[in-house]
């Protein structure tokens, strides 16, 4: 059985687009959820919350040129998420944010190259100065390629761009960003649920959530395990934040009691549609798999199954979420109910080898005739 593996979601974008300011108001509006860091100087830090962005300097491990991409290699970057992934940590999901001069193909590679069992790559969220965009791609031509390469794309700042401009600018990032969902923003200012599920907030010892610094006075002590650094709010700075965000993205909650036909679904999941960033769930393929329900997490481009016992007593759904911008929902979930199996107690021998290709082999169950 696959054990619960940790997204890791690389932050990437130019000098001052607002990758930190993102990053804090993630940590804000995180409901709980337990956020690792890789930070621009390349800190390796545990971060369950952030109450005054500057503080705990001593935490940051800075490696020089804070260029991740070229500061560290794979087993290296591998040592820090093991620190952060490690099941002590307690951590939910961790950000990479990357240097506003770092190259984030490479990170994404070194991400997909880590050997670490308890990780799952989570995308790459590419962050753009809509006020420099058109600077920013004179000066360097190959913010083009970045995008074109991105899972989700925030066009920050737009507070401070023209209406009609700012139609223009976000027409000429979606033809860049290819499938990408792309989504406006100001101050960095996106709904959490694109980058990870918010855990309740609950009863925690030793240690405190942001939820509870915020509320607290900021003199409080806290132990130097529970709090770390992020760094300064230099791209942007640090602001109030609004008491509720309007979600700039449609999302599909998809329900069926009826198993799926794996044919029929993955013929719908690889050609799925621009702007569908993320699928989360699990799917039941009927006599195809009988002992099995299969988690399904994809970011953008990137799809990965996980086949997982069914207990006992629970009820044998599908079950998935679809999230994106500027998506045909509806057509979404005719989809997806087309994708019913019509013979749910008949096995096609052959019909589970699409699915099989986006499963994580396990070292102790891996079969060699199932490598793609």
């Amino acid at each position: 059985m696959n054990k619960r593996q940790i997204p890791v979601v690389v932050l990437a974008g130019f000098l001052g687009s607002g990758k930190t300011t993102l990053l804090n108001h993630l940590l804000h509006r995180s409901g709980g959820t337990r956020i690792g860091a890789i930070v621009n100087d390349f800190g390796a830090i545990e971060i369950d919350a952030m109450s005054v962005a500057g503080q705990l300097g001593d935490s940051t491990v800075s490696l020089g040129n804070g260029c991740l991409c070229c500061a560290v290699d794979a087993s290296e970057l591998d040592e820090y998420l093991e620190r952060l992934a490690g099941p002590a940590a307690g951590i939910d999901v961790i950000v990479i944010e990357a240097s506003g001069l770092a190259e984030p193909q490479e990170l994404v590679k070194m991400v997909l190259a880590s050997e670490n069992p308890h990780i799952v790559y989570g995308g790459l969220v590419e962050v753009v100065d809509a006020a420099e965009f058109d600077a920013t791609r004179e000066r360097h031509p190959e913010v083009d390629r970045h995008l074109g390469i991105a899972d989700l794309v925030v066009v920050n700042k737009t507070d401070r761009v023209p209406g009609a401009e700012r139609e223009r600018l976000l027409d000429v990032v979606r033809g860049l960003a290819g499938r990408a969902a792309v989504v406006a923003a100001s101050y960095g200012r996106v709904d959490v649920e694109l980058f990870f599920d918010r855990a309740p907030v609950g009863e925690r010892v030793g240690q405190l959530s942001f939820d509870d610094l915020r509320d607290d006075d900021a003199s409080v002590a806290q132990d130097g395990d529970a709090v770390a650094l992020l760094g300064e709010c230099a791209e942007g700075g640090c602001s109030g934040h609004a008491p509720h965000l309007h979600s700039a993205y449609e999302s599909l909650s998809f329900t069926s009691e009826a198993p799926l036909d794996p044919r029929r679904l993955m013929a719908l999941l690889d050609s799925r549609p621009e702007g569908l960033y993320r699928i989360k769930g699990h799917v039941d393929f009927g006599a195809s798999d009988p002992r099995n329900r299969y988690a399904v997490h994809a970011v953008g481009r990137f799809l990965r199954f996980y086949p997982e016992p069914w207990a006992p007593d629970e009820p044998r759904l599908t079950q998935l979420v679809l999230i994106g911008s500027g998506i045909d929902v509806a057509g979404l979930e005719k989809g997806l109910d087309a994708s019913r199996a019509d013979a749910p107690h008949t096995a096609d021998e052959q019909g589970m080898w699409g699915v099989l290709r986006y499963v994580q082999e396990d070292e102790e169950t891996a079969e060699a005739d199932l490598e793609a």
